[in-house]
């Protein structure tokens, strides 16, 4: 007996002729927040490439710097909140380097960090005719290459490399020399934002206090949320100017518990975390910064009102804490199209994800693999219901009609749909006004 599957009625045998299928169901999910992307001056680490580095990863295996260092600063303070962290080296520098007579080592990558590198050659204690070479880094060994020859066997490790010929040196510890951070133009940044386009991310900080830059980051986010339809935010140090819901402005910073201070171009590390790691249905008005105890400005109420009005992201002292006054970006010119509801970051981010997941979901599943007829038309509106339900179950949306709000229409070309979604975000209590009456 004949068997398989079928497309038309057609078999001209007997048999059984069966198709496999799922029954219709929603294909996409509510996508997942928690990633920034930031450009940093380092003293160590791979130069002009994208590093993906996630929460709770050893950063020393990542980049050769402790997360405790100095250097590491705007790493914690962005890991405080976010998940991952897409971060690029825009310093080369200058490598570190020592000569021991007829071998040479050079530091791996440019940057301070090379000058802690110490090199030891020492006479193995089995065979004395052979060394042992070890590399050094802040007194702690990362690498050893025992019963060595010559200069020729040695093999490169993740912080030096070897060169020259002939027999090994002995030397009690032979410290690297020479290795600067060099100095950064704003093409190294220009390099990064071209660099990080391929990449998907929530929130970008720029950690500078240069204008020029500053308008350069902008536009970049403009083209990127309106010509790419990739919803991102990007945070900046005082350029309420941009008066964008793209945008973000931190006015001032804060101080942690062990003195540290985190000036408002070091702030906006830890706020993009914060941005990003944030779901749909939550907002940062309030929210303390963590391990935070003071601001480095205190504002009088006048201030603060003349802040936000001006669309400015600032923290103020609240018990020994330093709180984030109320979760906006810069969009100050409202219009008929863009209310004051979109200088609201929770706002945008429910817009930013039902943006970013649908594109997501339709060049997924949709596009180029469904119909466009009724049939497939209805599925794709049921894709959307689906996704507009879960929101509004957690409470980020409200008042959603499955039957009133949204409508999938074909378009003008016979590949093209035209789709109308009315979406309620909804935003967080901030203020309460209360009457008490004294009987």
């Amino acid at each position: 007996m004949a068997g398989g599957t079928f497309t038309t009625q057609n078999k001209v045998r007997p048999g059984v002729y069966i198709n496999f299928r799922s029954a219709k169901k929603p294909l996409g999910t509510l996508g997942e927040r928690g990633v920034i992307t930031m450009p940093l001056i380092l003293t160590w680490g791979p130069e002009k490439e994208i590093i993906e580095i996630n929460a709770g990863d050893d950063l020393f295996n990542l980049i050769g710097i402790a997360i405790t260092e100095d250097s590491a600063l705007l790493i914690r303070e962005s890991l405080k909140r976010a998940t991952k962290l897409l971060l690029y080296r825009v310093n080369t520098g200058t490598k570190a380097a020592v000569t021991i007579e007829n071998l040479t080592v050079t530091a791996k990558y440019g940057g301070t960090k090379g000058n802690d590198v110490v090199i030891v050659i020492e006479n193995n204690i089995i065979d004395e005719t052979k060394f042992d070479v070890i590399t050094l880094l802040d007194g702690k060994e990362v690498d050893a290459q025992v019963r060595v020859s010559t200069v020729e066997d040695l093999q490169s490790n993740s912080f030096v490399t070897f060169s020259g010929s002939g027999a090994l040196p002995v030397t009690a510890g032979a410290p690297l020399t020479g290795g600067t951070n060099g100095s950064v133009t704003n093409q190294d940044y220009t390099d990064y934002l071209a660099a990080i386009e391929a990449y998907d991310f929530n929130t970008m900080a720029l950690p500078s206090t240069d204008a020029a830059l500053k308008a350069v980051f902008v536009a970049f986010i403009k083209r990127i949320r309106e010509q790419e339809g990739k919803k991102v935010q990007c945070v900046l140090e005082n350029y309420p100017l941009a008066d964008y819901e793209g945008i973000i402005s931190v006015k001032n910073g804060v101080i942690l518990a062990d003195t540290t201070i985190i000036p408002p171009e070091k702030a906006v590390a830890w706020v993009a975390g914060a941005t990003a790691g944030a779901e749909v249905n939550e907002s940062l008005t309030y929210t303390a910064y963590d391990d935070a105890v003071e601001v480095t400005v205190r504002y009088t109420n006048s201030q603060i009102e003349a802040a936000l009005r001006n669309g400015e992201f600032l923290f103020v002292a609240n018990d020994n804490r330093a709180v984030v006054e109320q979760d906006i970006n810069t969009l100050v010119s409202f219009t008929p199209e863009k209310n004051k509801e979109f200088r609201k970051n929770r706002v945008i981010r429910v817009l930013d994800s039902i943006g970013n997941d649908m594109k997501a979901i339709f060049e997924r599943y949709y596009i180029g693999k469904v119909n466009n007829n009724d049939d497939g038309r209805n599925i794709f509106k049921a894709e959307i219901i689906s996704y507009m339900d879960t929101l509004q179950g957690i409470g980020a949306i409200q008042n959603f009609d499955p039957q009133t709000d949204i409508e999938v229409l074909p378009g003008n070309e016979i590949d093209a749909v035209v789709t109308n979604l009315y979406a309620q975000p909804v935003d967080a209590i901030e203020k309460i006004y209360m009457s008490v009456e004294v009987r």
